[in-house]
């Protein structure tokens, strides 16, 4: 069957402006995967306590990482996607969750370029409903009845992805480092319960990601530290040196412990002067990484006392993780 290859990632406003960064966010939010609640209520959430706030604050944010090619994560996006279409003999497509470039257009693409059978790449390495389900349930929404799919799995294990991790993470470690922090985008508790198919295994005790469970399949929390003592080890980093935590909390219930603000507050006392970070949950720069941690986390390190602060970019469109990505589409270029 003639494959194609369909990218997939979050996403991004059209411009910084306010006007642009409240479509998006009204999209986002209103992802029943993102926020769980019936559409009614989830509806009055965004609509009357969220849009009219946040919209002003995300897009001052945006407008600090901006780029004369506009969004950070769609440019190292594009840039994957041509490295990796120069490695592979078929048609490949880039699309975003929420915005544009768009999955009906993505998919439409592909299927005029003649493929009748779609490889779906989420590009996230650890499993979550709110990153991969609402993916996978979109593209399938989009697909005529004669195109097959199937999905890449999450590959917080792969040898590709951790190959390329443990490599970038190498080449930015400083001459003198005093700590490593791999920190994840943070996600609510009770999506983790809710995504576990055993209904009891998730956050029931504080080893639960150590002991062996089905629950691991959909486990966010696992996957990240499964990935992280990987990292780690191959870096040779000992467990004193390294630690995780997790960013991007949003509202009040509890979420994913412990917090990278929290963490970068606290480390300087604790002796930590000289702090390398990583984000391994994404693959791509992005608000996440260049404004939260990059600016407004590498202020908060500072001000606490800490004396140099590294963050080590995101995957982006490294020559070693697109032959990564090329490897997983199995039609190599002669």
């Amino acid at each position: 069957m003639p494959l194609g290859i369909l990218l997939v990632n979050l996403g991004s406003p059209a411009s910084p402006d306010v006007a642009d960064v409240r479509s998006y966010l009204d999209e986002f939010l209103m992802d029943e995967y993102v926020i769980s609640l019936p559409r009614p209520l989830r509806r009055l959430l965004v609509s009357a306590f969220i849009l009219p706030f946040r919209p002003k604050r995300t897009a001052a944010a945006y407008a600090a990482i901006w780029t004369p090619e506009g969004s950070p994560l769609i440019q190292h996006t594009r840039h994957l996607r041509d490295a990796v279409a120069g490695r592979i003999d078929t048609p490949l497509a880039i699309a975003m969750r929420y915005g544009e470039p768009s999955i009906d257009a993505a998919v439409s693409q592909l299927i005029e370029a003649g493929a009748d059978e779609i490889l779906l790449i989420p590009l996230y390495p650890q499993y979550a409903d709110s990153t991969v389900t609402t993916i996978v349930e979109t593209v399938e929404a989009q697909l005529p009845d004669h195109v097959r799919m199937r999905v890449q799995p999450p590959f917080f294990d792969d040898e590709g992805y951790l190959s390329c991790q443990t490599d970038l993470i190498a080449g930015h470690l400083p001459q003198h480092w005093d700590h490593l922090l791999l920190s994840y985008h943070g996600l609510p508790e009770a999506h983790l319960r809710k995504a576990d198919p055993t209904h009891r295994h998730c956050l029931a005790t504080e080893d639960c990601c150590q002991t062996s469970s089905a629950a691991h399949a959909t486990c966010y929390r696992h996957q990240a530290f499964s990935a992280s003592e990987e990292i780690a080890n191959r870096l040779g980093i000992p467990a004193e040196k390294w630690s995780v935590s997790f960013q991007s909390r949003a509202g009040r219930e509890p979420w994913l412990k412990p917090y990278t603000e929290e963490l970068l507050q606290s480390l300087p006392g604790e002796g930590v002067r000289n702090l390398v970070i990583a984000c391994p949950a994404f693959v791509a720069d992005n608000l996440e990484t260049l404004e939260e941690i990059g600016m407004r986390g590498r202020d908060t390190f500072l001000a606490a006392g800490g004396t140099s602060f590294t963050l080590v970019p995101c995957l982006n469109d490294t020559p070693q993780w697109a032959g990564a990505i090329a490897h997983w589409c199995g039609v190599r270029r002669t």
